[in-house]
């Protein structure tokens, strides 16, 4: 039976924010809050989440989570960092098919996307399947376990994408095209409060 684990990268300073991204408000919750449940519905556990920068803060959001928590010391280095902190982690769990690595400020992802990653990657059969939206691929990923090793060795500033460009022939995408907001600054927020993402993707 296929069985994947989820790592959500939590551990960034916000500083383009200039306050925790994580403890935005949307639809009445945090980020932080709406991407662990999102992640828990779509594959129950384990579910890893990384945190760094603000992390006391983050941690009191968290009360009741079936997620498990480590925090990266390193997080300043960069994702890789982070990615490879998670997975010493979800490598602990065995049997796992793959991993999805998602991020904390894409406010539209939700469990449905999750889950067509991982349909996505019976149906395809490739290794790697990554949204799509403004002519990249990125985040929410999914890797199956042969890239687990890869992902544990990654270093400072080199996100998965580094593995994403080495491997397009294993590569399949999902769209997503409000996967585009992120949000980095306070207009990228305002933008998604009043609802102007949707109307621009509309």
């Amino acid at each position: 039976m296929e069985k994947y684990g989820v790592i959500i990268l939590g551990a960034g300073n916000s500083s383009r924010l200039g306050q925790p991204k994580q403890l935005l408000m949307y639809r009445g919750k945090t980020l932080i809050c709406q991407m662990a449940e999102e992640a828990i519905a779509a594959v129950g556990s384990p579910v890893v989440l990384v945190t760094g920068a603000n992390a006391p803060q983050i941690l009191e959001k968290l009360c009741g989570f079936a997620i498990e928590i480590v925090e990266n010391d390193h997080w300043i280095e960069g994702m890789g960092s982070s990615i490879s902190t998670g997975m010493k982690v979800l490598v602990k769990h065995e049997g796992l098919t793959g991993v999805i690595i998602m991020v904390c400020d894409q406010p539209f992802v939700n469990a449905a996307l999750l889950k067509q990653l991982m349909d996505q990657q019976i149906i395809a059969g490739k290794g790697i399947i990554a949204c799509t939206y403004d002519n990249t691929a990125g985040t929410p990923v999914l890797f199956a376990n042969t890239y687990f090793d890869a992902l544990a060795a990654l270093e400072g500033q080199e996100g998965a994408k580094k593995i994403l460009q080495q491997s397009t022939d294993d590569l399949a995408l999902v769209p997503f095209p409000l996967g585009a907001l992120d949000i980095d600054t306070a207009e990228d927020y305002q933008r998604l409060l009043t609802g102007q993402v949707l109307a621009d993707d509309n």
